[in-house]
């Protein structure tokens, strides 16, 4: 008896699936640990390697000059955005609902590395389940695990940011449990311990380590290593003074986190990414070569989005370089899918792979441009679509920039050269065709908190 093949097909397809997204035990043994590090609120112009002279970045620096330093990654301009897009690699299009939500119903990196064989742990900021929103299940503390993180400790699970700060006296929860407040400790020490006592617990197997840091987004205050945090009644200082501390504290942990990686002999086989959510926070301005840069976290300009990346393999990446192509956070889960030998059937992405920029198998991404849905759902930032590469950028109701030359567009471009005119065609097209797939809401266009109702 014959069968058809997609008939075939289709009564294997839930097995087909299953089976997708997992390796076998010896395959699972040999796969490399993935240890992804997400700073908040700190943009491309805050890293030593990328010309800034006014903050100490020694050790980003350093795996700056001996990985691959991306010169145009580009996050969404917001927080709660970006964690979407990077956690699900989708455009926001698709599956944005609100601020400070992820919906359950989203299938995340956690979840796909977890069911290829890996150990996974979430550290640091999540602001995920819609406390202030009143969604289903904002006090739930298992729903990490739901998208696929074995552990984790945590600062806005089910406790808002009026409850308990994350700097002097944390308010963190750990794997269901609060921990107890303590006045002298501090959060990003208590997450990194954490960090590095999961690195010890689980050195002999393949890990994924998301750490979606709590620095140094404000308030800026103290940390341990400024003077100031002797006087406790000082810990809670705010000045933008401090902002340069808290950077060098952010490097401070990520030299432990290689320490400790190291120490246990798997430096040299983990994948180890950094990157940040967002631009820097407006009231920012960081000193660099190129002269002095103001933040502009949420706004669509450059500076809103366009955030470092240092990515380190020792076992693939054996000299330091820089890539120049066009990176966006859905770009990352297929990334390390493609590192963990998951099978593009299993999870459905807007991203492209750039495994092979990783492997040295070559140093471009197939992608020109990079498409931007921003609905921010927060403040007073508008609803907005842009296709842009690392140059010009093109918004929906038809400005055009040049980026380079005017980085805080103020002067959409007239009278363009035949190249430039090509140029704009081509993000025209890359514009209608988005809006094809996924039409552009034009009611969508103010700031509204949409309360969940029964």
């Amino acid at each position: 008896m014959r069968i058809r093949l997609n008939t075939f097909l289709s009564a294997l397809g839930p097995f087909v699936f299953l089976f997708a997204g997992c390796n076998s035990p010896e395959a699972v043994q040999n796969m490399p640990n993935i240890v992804l590090v997400m700073a908040d609120d700190m943009g491309y112009e805050c890293v030593g390697a990328n010309g800034n002279i006014e903050y100490k970045t020694p050790n980003l620096d350093r795996l700056a000059s001996s990985g691959i330093r991306f010169e145009n990654c580009y996050s969404q301009p917001l927080c709660t955005p970006s964690r979407v897009k990077i956690m699900t690699g989708k455009t926001n299009a698709r599956n944005y609902v609100n601020f400070e939500y992820l919906s359950p119903e989203e299938k995340t990196f956690g979840n796909l590395l977890k069911e290829a064989g890996y150990s996974t742990c979430i550290a640091g900021k999540w602001q995920l389940n819609g406390l202030n929103h009143n969604y289903p299940g904002n006090q739930d503390v298992s729903r990490p695990n739901h998208f696929g993180f074995d552990a984790y400790c945590l600062w806005q699970l089910n406790h808002t940011r009026a409850e308990g700060e994350r700097y002097a006296n944390p308010l963190l929860t750990q794997n269901g449990t609060d921990l107890a407040r303590d006045e002298n400790a501090y959060g990003p020490d208590v997450i990194a311990d954490f960090l590095t006592g999961y690195i010890e617990r689980n050195a002999g197997k393949p890990f994924f380590m998301y750490y979606p840091m709590v620095l140094p987004h404000e308030p800026f205050v103290p940390t341990p290593d400024s003077p100031e945090w002797a006087s406790p009644e000082r810990r809670y200082e705010h000045d933008t003074v401090y902002f340069a501390d808290m950077i060098a504290y952010v490097d401070k942990i990520i030299g432990q986190l290689e320490s400790k990686l190291r120490e246990k002999n798997i430096w040299e086989n983990t994948l180890f990414i950094f990157t940040a959510d967002n631009g820097t926070h407006r009231s920012v301005i960081s000193t660099t070569q190129a002269g002095d840069v103001t933040g502009a976290k949420g706004q669509s300009i450059n500076t809103g989005n366009h955030v470092p990346m240092i990515v380190s393999w020792p076992e693939k990446i054996k000299e330091g370089r820089t890539f120049e192509g066009m990176v966006d956070f859905s770009d990352i889960l297929p990334t390390l899918a493609d590192v963990a030998g998951i099978r593009r059937s299993a999870y459905f992405t807007d991203g492209e792979s750039f495994y092979n920029v990783l492997n040295g198998e070559k140093n471009r991404l197939g992608k020109e441009q990079v498409f931007i849905h921003y609905s921010p759902r927060w403040g007073k930032f508008k609803h907005n679509r842009w296709v842009m590469n690392g140059k010009y950028k093109l918004y929906r109701d038809g400005r055009f920039y040049n980026t380079s030359a005017d980085p805080a567009e103020e002067n959409p471009m007239t009278g363009l050269s035949k190249n430039e005119e090509k140029i704009k065609e081509r993000f025209e097209i890359m514009i209608r065709e988005k809006e094809m797939e996924i039409p552009f809401d034009q009611n969508d266009t103010e700031f509204k908190i949409q309360k969940y109702k029964e």
